[in-house]
């Protein structure tokens, strides 16, 4: 009974987060409300969670990880690939060695291989937050495109080089030639194991929705079940369920290229998965939020063996662990990026150079969040002696600290720096959109004049058939009319169709909420308003 209340309160809170967010004046990143709720409930409540590191590992992370690669676009990540590789796997290595013999040499208490795996848990970073707290400063696309590629190959890397870290604390050796064909392994079999997963289920489910038909909720519950399974599959094969969660996520988006899906399960999916997503970002911070009094006690007990008479020396940690991230980041980007272009002059391609405004956005965009803190809290208990893990409520301390700070300086540095900086024109794909629309347009016409024919032979009122399919061909042919225009004339008919959508918009709430009062005055069974509502909703979807 109490570990459901638990749960219930902690949702609750990420729902009270939300509408937090969205009466405030200023843009607060939305993690920072969720691990405040999460601390005032700690303070208020005699609630605690006790945490266990494998489960907490498999609820949230192969969902999370797996819905990244699903969402990625993909044009961009192969478009910037070398420096989506360099910063998700040159960085990575740079931060962990940087920040590792950093924080082994600021506090001696802290093993070595603990202060890697420290600086392997920070070293991913969360597109998410830096969306919430670009909200009212959007980030340039092409940039957003990077941090998201890179967010997804960064979360693997991090987390694989904090398991080595983590083994070598445990064992108390460490093989660079073993450690380099245990990656290899856990890369190699994760992304199979992943990608066959996906392949596997996603042409079994079409097998049986041929020949049996298709229900939306089996299908969606099949989609939140791929994640698990690719995972748990890799884990007990010793490889990596990360990487089979990214290369699963990866391998559904071309899956579902195929359309086998009905509509109407993909509505629904999306809505489930959106719901999952938030309800799993927002209770990670409310979770460490609620941890923090536990974690600050043990951090302050680590602070006092190395001889550190206050606490105070725990935000000093935290600024100068943070201050190296963004320096190490800043110096990485710059002469990465510095190769990259001299590649591209190279190769005849036109190059722009970025300004350090650019530079220095990259920099502090690195926001730590849920994957660095789902990892953190996944250390063992215990040695395999029995002992403690030495300073495990410090390094977990250290990283919920550099999650908080970076956060915060990203929801004050970026806008700042984002302003009026002086970036190329980006590509808004009008033309391959209005070709794609054009050709769809095309193909439906064809189809409706094939559909006329066959539904109409032989049949007493064919006319009826040729008149209705008149009617909606003639909306594809305006559609095509309106997309083959240049120039001023194209701009009228964006404006016509924008004007169209409005009303037709506006016709829909009308009939949704005539429908409501129907429903009110009772002159209209429930069941039959949910079905005509639903209809409404989903053609409004369409405009909206």
């Amino acid at each position: 009974m109490e570990t459901i209340t638990i749960v219930l309160l902690m949702l609750l809170a990420v729902v009270v987060s939300d509408s937090i967010i969205r009466v405030l004046p200023l843009p607060v990143p939305l993690p920072l409300v969720q691990i405040g709720l999460g601390a005032a409930i700690a303070s208020v409540t005699n609630i605690r969670v006790q945490l266990d590191p494998d489960i907490f590992f498999l609820l949230f992370l192969p969902p999370l990880l797996f819905l990244d690669g699903w969402r990625i676009p993909k044009e961009g990540l192969f478009r910037d690939k070398g420096i989506i590789l360099e910063m998700a796997l040159g960085l990575v290595i740079f931060t962990v060695i940087g920040v590792g013999f950093l924080v082994h040499w600021m506090i001696p208490s802290v093993p070595l291989p603990v202060a890697f795996a420290l600086a392997a848990i920070l070293s991913p970073t969360d597109p998410i937050a830096v969306s919430a707290i670009a909200a009212r400063v959007p980030i340039p696309s092409r940039m957003m495109h990077v941090l998201e590629g890179e967010s997804l190959l960064n979360d693997a890397s991090g987390l694989v080089c904090m398991r080595f870290a983590v083994a070598a604390m445990l064992t108390g050796a460490f093989s660079l030639q073993a450690a380099f064909l245990t990656f290899l392994w856990l890369a190699f079999a994760g992304i199979v194991i992943g990608v066959g997963v996906t392949l596997g289920v996603t042409r079994g489910k079409a097998f049986l929705t041929r020949h049996l038909g298709e229900e939306s909720g089996s299908q969606i519950l099949i989609s939140l079940l791929i994640p698990f399974g690719a995972y748990l599959l890799a884990e007990h094969v010793h490889a990596s369920g990360i990487l089979a969660a990214v290369a699963a996520g990866i391998t559904m988006s071309y899956a579902e290229n195929t359309g086998q899906s009905l509509a109407l399960t993909r509505v629904r999916r999306t809505a489930v998965w959106d719901t999952a997503q938030f309800a799993a970002n927002g209770a990670i911070f409310v979770l460490l939020g609620e941890q923090l009094p536990g974690i600050f006690s043990g951090a302050v007990d680590n602070v006092h063996h190395v001889g550190r008479a206050s606490y105070w020396w725990l935000p000093v940690y935290v600024v100068v662990i943070y201050a190296s991230l963004v320096a190490l980041r800043f110096a990485w980007v710059w002469v990465s990026w510095r190769f990259a272009f001299r590649r591209s002059s190279k190769n005849g391609q036109p190059v722009v150079r970025p300004n350090w405004q650019l530079v220095a956005a990259m920099s502090f965009a690195g926001v730590r969040g849920a994957i660095t803190l789902a990892g953190i809290l996944t250390l063992p208990l215990f040695l395999n002696d029995g002992s403690l893990f030495p300073a495990r409520d410090l390094v977990i301390f250290l990283a919920a600290g550099v999650i908080i700070l970076s956060l915060i300086m990203a929801s004050i540095c970026l806008p700042r720096v984002l302003k009026n900086i002086d970036l190329p024109v980006e590509d808004s794909h009008q033309r391959e959109e209005d070709y794609a629309r054009i050709a769809a347009a095309e193909a439906a016409i064809m189809a409706i004049e094939k559909a006329q024919h066959e539904l109409a032979s032989g049949r007493a009122d064919a006319d009826a058939f040729t008149d209705v399919a008149t009617q909606i061909m003639e909306l594809y042919r305006k559609r095509i009319d309106g997309r083959m225009h240049l120039g001023e004339e194209r701009e009228q008919a964006a404006r016509s169709e924008e004007i169209g959508k409005q009303l037709h918009i506006t016709a829909l709430k009308a009939e949704r909420q005539e429908i409501y009062r129907l429903v009110r005055a009772r002159r209209l069974e429930s069941t039959v308003a949910s079905k005509m509502v639903r209809d409404i909703d989903l053609l409004e979807a369409r405009y909206s």
